[in-house]
C-alpha cells in the first residue's frame, strides 16, 4: 500500500470494519455482537470502529443498508434473510414477535424495524410500486416466520429449509423485480 493515499487506506479499513459487522450481526443478532468481536474479524483495534462508525447502532444501520437500485443484490439479501427466518431462530427475534402484538414496546421496536427494513428495500428496487412490492416482500417474510415458528403450520412438516428456499427464489425474484410475475 506504498503508493494508496491516507483517504484510501481509511476507506478501506472502513469497508473492512463493515464488512465484518455485516458477518457478525449475521451470525449474532445486534445483541450477541460486540464492538471487540468486530474488530477482530476486521483485523483492527476496536478504537478504530468506533472512530470510523461512531457506535454499535451506527455501524448495525450502516450494515443493513441496501445497495441503492440493485434488485440483484436485493433479491440476494432476501434469500439471505429467507434462509435465516427459516432456520432457527436468535432468542431476541423469537421473544419479539411472541410479543410484538401484546406489549407496546415490542410492537413499536417491531414497527419500527419493518418500516427501515421496507424503506431500505425500497430505495433498492427500481419502479413506481417498489415500496409495494418491498412492503410485499418484508409482510411475507414475516408472514413465514410466524407460521412455521409460532404456529408451527402443519404444511411445513417433512419440508426442509433447502426445498424452501427452491421455491421462495422465484417469489423473491418476482417481488424484487427480477422476473416479471407470472
Amino acid at each position: 500500500m506504498a503508493g494508496t493515499s491516507r483517504d484510501a487506506k481509511r476507506a478501506l479499513t472502513a469497508q473492512r470494519i463493515l464488512e465484518a459487522a455485516r458477518q457478525e450481526f449475521a451470525a449474532q443478532g445486534f445483541e450477541g455482537t460486540t464492538i471487540r468481536g468486530i474488530a477482530r474479524v476486521a483485523g483492527v483495534d476496536p478504537s478504530l470502529v468506533m472512530q470510523h462508525y461512531g457506535s454499535k447502532a451506527a455501524l448495525f444501520h450502516s450494515a443493513v443498508q441496501l445497495p441503492v437500485d440493485d434488485d440483484k443484490v436485493a433479491s440476494e439479501h432476501l434469500l439471505e434473510v429467507l434462509t435465516v427466518r427459516l432456520g432457527e431462530l436468535p432468542p431476541e427475534t423469537r421473544a419479539l414477535v411472541r410479543s410484538m402484538l401484546t406489549v407496546p414496546e415490542a410492537t413499536e421496536s417491531m414497527r419500527a424495524y419493518l418500516d427501515e427494513r421496507v424503506d431500505n428495500l425500497t430505495r433498492s428496487l427500481d419502479g413506481d410500486d417498489a415500496q409495494l412490492r418491498a412492503l410485499l416482500t418484508v409482510s411475507g417474510i414475516l408472514g413465514l416466520t410466524i407460521t412455521q415458528h409460532f404456529l408451527q403450520l402443519n404444511a411445513f412438516d417433512g419440508v426442509s429449509q433447502e426445498a424452501l428456499l427452491r421455491a421462495a427464489r422465484g417469489w423473491i425474484a418476482s417481488l424484487a423485480g427480477d422476473e416479471p410475475v407470472a
